[in-house]
């Protein structure tokens, strides 16, 4: 799969079609919070996301109802693997050990975070 880089105004974007999962122009401007983008912003950065493969649309009449053409889980796990990448050289064993020692978790929530690793070992 291609990786997926998505400028913070394309995010803001995906998460409002993510959420929608389809929608016409006007629905996406009333999503935004204030203050709202131009409606010429969002169609350009729209159009820059199809280019891109990640937005698509269908024709009614002359209205188009947009749809996201990746799953937000699959934007999250190519985000998640390039930090990873980036920061810690490809090690998931760097990124835990840091992830872990420099967050606040609380006993419980560590030994939650361990019964999840050790039923993905398990399966």
């Amino acid at each position: 799969m291609n990786e997926i880089k998505l400028t913070n105004s394309e995010k803001n974007l995906m998460d409002i079609l993510w959420e929608k999962e389809k929608a016409f122009m006007k629905d996406i401007l009333e999503a935004y919070a204030e203050p709202k983008p131009a409606a010429t912003t969002v169609a350009t950065l729209l159009k820059r996301m199809q280019n891109k493969d990640l937005v698509g649309f269908k024709l009614y009449g002359n209205s188009r109802e947009y749809f996201p053409k990746v799953e937000k889980g699959e934007y999250f796990k190519e985000e998640m693997t390039s930090m990873i990448d980036r920061f810690f050289n490809s090690s998931v064993t760097q990124f835990a050990s840091f992830f872990t020692s420099n967050s606040k978790f609380s006993q419980k929530q560590l030994k939650e975070l361990r019964d999840i690793i050790d039923k993905e070992i398990k399966e």
